[in-house]
């Protein structure tokens, strides 16, 4: 069975040194002198489109023997040590970006190339993401979660009918599949779901610190120019509404109870679970009544089966087109964290020419079996399986202190990582179950503590424990793109489920 994400995180930048010379001339064989007189810098495409990459050459002229090798630098995105430029991540009308390159063997030699960096169009398969504080009224600070706004219907209507409801702040989850949304959000009657004898068809969705319980009813989804009819979803109640929550819907030790009870509980006015499968369930819900869908009659609820098209349905499955996958695309954001963040949730992959895997690698993970959905991690030579790279995860989850090359917890919360020597810069490789393994992806953990007690809502630093395997959480994503196709949906690059990301 899948379950909802739990955490992970870690953005990632690699910093690149061109071999050369040093000084502004240097001898070269035979008593030769040589010198650097000019730079030039190019980049082509260009412009270039909001997150994309734009490849970066140097033209260096000198005298005698002497090196033709650079350094590269941006003023806004990134860019790798061959010139790979990604550009930053807007959400309406343009920028610029200053690309410089500089002699490796003079620095006093360089050429700059000014980039414009446009907005992705408005296309109906791109929402705008932010990470920001949170729904309005919320009692405390959001941290590293993406929002998105969507628009609910009762089946058969659509905006702007009255049967329509549009609602902001919803979680971006690729860790789960599935809509769920707050009780107290909803301003419409959605209509319910029963099982084959009529009764109330509720569910309870137990994760790694607490559980949700609740009707599932009907809706069609509508997020910018995608729409997906007739879906599943789970309406989220508090304990004390009726029906009560069963005794098979139990709590994780150490969890935090019923977090469906309140926006303030979860954190959000809904979530929207965009990962690897179909269904939140799938067949292990189709048989054997494990403890997940409930009958629900006056008598009292009781375990029971539920056929696939009942059971809560991942929306971008359901949508005519652009519906094997999508693709986050998340801004960077700098060490000791940013006040917000922004980026975009794209749909399909490989549908559009906004959402070609390009030189993403991918990673398969398999569909069934105790490891559905994971994939491995080698840290420091171990191999760990039970990987996950999930954005409704706030933090880099991993391993433990005990193990060696981890950073401490923090004195003051064991949750949070608190390296003695900030950042500690770590590196791991990440394996499909094809046995693809990816270039090393590094990642940088700061003071969790000290970070928490700023007024900043984004973090690529932020990382905590989680014994045995490795959660790449949304600080994994900032600065890359990172895809999530669906089982059986069919998609370029590889046999879904699968992940694949490029390196930022």
């Amino acid at each position: 069975m899948r379950s909802l994400g739990i955490l992970l995180v870690l953005g990632s930048l690699v910093l690149m040194t061109a071999c050369g010379g040093g000084g502004g001339s240097s001898s070269g064989g035979g008593g030769n002198t040589s010198t650097i007189t000019s730079v030039a810098a190019s980049c082509a495409p260009s412009p270039v489109q909001s997150g994309q990459t734009s490849q970066c050459s140097a033209t260096v002229m000198g005298t005698g023997n002497f090196s033709s090798a650079v350094t590269w630098a941006t003023s806004a995105g990134q860019i790798s040590a061959s010139g790979l430029l990604t550009a930053p991540i807007i959400v309406s009308g343009s920028t610029s970006a200053t690309v410089t390159a500089t002699s490796a063997q003079d620095s006093t030699k360089s050429g700059t190339s000014t980039e414009t960096v446009t907005a992705i169009a408005a296309a109906n398969n791109v929402a705008p993401i932010i990470v920001d504080a949170g729904p309005q009224n919320l009692s405390y600070l959001s941290t590293n979660v993406p929002f998105v706004t969507i628009t609910i219907c009762v089946p058969g209507n659509a905006p702007p009918s009255a049967e329509c409801q549009t609602i902001d702040h919803v979680t971006v989850d690729t860790g789960s599949s599935g809509l769920r949304i707050v009780s107290s959000v909803l301003t419409i009657a959605l209509p319910p779901e029963n099982d084959s004898n009529g009764n109330p068809l509720d569910e309870c969705l137990v994760f790694a610190d607490g559980y949700v319980w609740g009707p599932v009813a009907t809706a069609d989804i509508y997020v910018v120019g995608e729409k997906a009819p007739n879906v599943p979803v789970q309406v989220m109640i508090p304990t004390t509404t009726s029906p009560p929550v069963p005794s098979g819907c139990q709590n994780p030790p150490g969890g935090n109870g019923n977090e469906g009870v309140s926006v303030d509980a979860f954190g959000a006015n809904a979530l929207i679970g965009v990962g690897l499968f179909q269904q939140d369930c799938g067949p292990g819900c189709t048989s054997g009544a494990p403890n997940f869908y409930y009958s629900c009659p006056a008598s009292g609820c009781n375990p029971t089966n539920v056929p696939l098209l009942q059971q809560v349905a991942n929306p971008v499955s359901k949508f005519s087109t652009d519906n094997n996958g999508v693709l986050l695309q998340m801004a960077s954001v700098p060490d000791g964290g940013s006040l917000t963040a922004s980026g975009f949730l794209v749909f399909g992959i490989g549908t559009e020419s906004n959402n070609a895997l390009g030189s993403s690698v991918v990673y398969t993970v398999p569909d069934t079996g105790n490891n559905a959905g994971v994939f491995n991690t080698i840290f420091n030579g171990t191999n760990y399986s039970g990987s996950v790279i999930d954005s409704g995860t706030s933090a880099f989850l991993f391993l433990s202190s005990a193990t060696s090359g981890v950073p401490p917890t923090c004195t003051s919360d064991n949750y949070l990582y608190c390296p003695t020597t900030s950042p500690d810069n770590l590196t791991a490789v990440n394996q499909g179950s094809n046995g693809q393994s990816g270039p090393t992806t590094h990642f940088s953990i700061e003071n969790g503590v000290n970070l928490l007690n700023t007024s900043n809502t984004a973090f690529s630093t932020l990382g905590g424990p989680n014994p045995g395997a490795f959660d790449w959480g949304l600080p994994f994503f900032f600065g890359r793109d990172v895809f999530t196709a669906i089982e059986n949906m069919g998609a370029p690059g590889g046999t879904p489920p699968y992940f694949a990301y490029n390196l930022p």
